[in-house]
């Protein structure tokens, strides 16, 4: 099974734990975003854009680890569109009140708690 980690540059360090847990169980890594520094020159947006895009279409699933920013946001989208398995993380309940509407679609399963059970449910996906 094939993975992408969709989140943002202040959770480098989870998105890397939880991608090198999920390697350990077997699952193949598409794209890993957090080798690369922030983007802010525009050619180099769109190479690493068109990075994440690819790795998005490539993956089974699309975990998104919150907080997030609004390129993660777009990758959400983009796996929705193609009908990926999603996993949606946040130590906390999620909050209602700036929740995405996309985060209760069909297809998207949200956890909140324990990261170590997260792994294990996206593990048996």
């Amino acid at each position: 099974m094939r993975f992408y980690i969709a989140s943002s540059f202040q959770n480098k360090d989870m998105v890397r734990y939880v991608a090198q847990k999920l390697i350990l169980k077997g699952f193949n890594h598409t794209y890993d975003w957090t080798k690369n520094q922030r983007a802010v020159v525009p050619d180099t947006l769109r190479e690493l854009g068109e990075l994440e895009i690819n790795a998005v279409h490539q993956c089974d699933v699309l975990v998104l680890l919150l907080p997030a920013g609004k390129s993660s946001h777009v990758e959400l989208g983009i796996a929705l569109g193609l009908g990926k398995l999603i996993y949606i993380y946040s130590p906390d309940e999620i909050d209602l009140s700036t929740a995405s509407t996309f985060y209760y679609v069909e297809g998207v399963t949200r956890f909140s708690g324990n990261l170590e059970d997260f792994i294990t449910i996206i593990g048996i996906a």
